[in-house]
């Protein structure tokens, strides 16, 4: 087995058995006998179980990045990929919060480790934003004169629904709250008349 799978099969049963027992109760003995390596193997690789729960999470961002992308690569129109690149991104926090059982307390206990680790998600994110408001601005159809601002207004608006999204606090339904998500995003960004005006990056 190859460095690369050997260090992915560490992490993939380390997830299993934080979500299982949890962080704290997961030992590196745990994690080296259930992935049938010895410690010295495991060791290896990590030095601390603290470097286990991090890469655990950061190839959580890594999937998750890789499905966003996707989003963005989908022939659509610049205000329908932005809605689905919305609740693509809230749809993957829930599924990694729900699929990772007791781990799950530890992304919020640790929130200055997971915000930490998702530097690289969110950047994507940042990126894959920001193409889209550009494919909308050549297309004719948004109307920004501040791009980076608004960027960062919709990652950080995007970042706090996470948990409301979660707990099933966002609108009614998805059916329901998704067209008006979209109908936002059309209002804030859709090319009105007005005097020309020079776009800042």
């Amino acid at each position: 087995m190859g460095t690369s799978k050997t260090r992915d099969k560490l992490i993939e049963m380390a997830r299993h058995l934080f979500a299982k027992n949890g962080v704290e109760d997961t030992t590196m003995n745990d994690i080296a006998v259930a992935s049938g390596k010895g410690r010295r193997t495991l060791y290896t690789y990590f030095k601390s179980k603290d470097e286990v729960f991090y890469a655990v999470i950061e190839q959580e961002m890594t999937r998750m990045s890789q499905r966003l992308r996707l989003v963005a690569t989908k022939e659509l129109e610049p205000e329908d990929k932005l809605v689905q690149l919305i609740y693509a991104h809230l749809s993957l926090i829930k599924e990694a919060v729900v699929r990772n059982g007791n781990l799950r307390a530890e992304f919020f206990r640790n929130i200055w480790l997971v915000e930490k680790v998702r530097k690289v998600f969110d950047q994507t994110e940042i990126d894959l934003i920001q193409q889209i408001i550009m494919q909308g601005i050549r297309q004719g159809k948004f109307d920004v004169t501040n791009i980076r601002m608004s960027v960062d207004i919709l990652h950080y608006c995007i970042k706090g629904l996470e948990v409301p999204y979660i707990y099933g606090r966002l609108g009614n339904s998805i059916s329901i709250s998704r067209p008006m998500v979209k109908q936002v995003i059309h209002r804030a960004m859709a090319k009105i008349d007005r005097p020309d005006e020079k776009i800042e990056n």
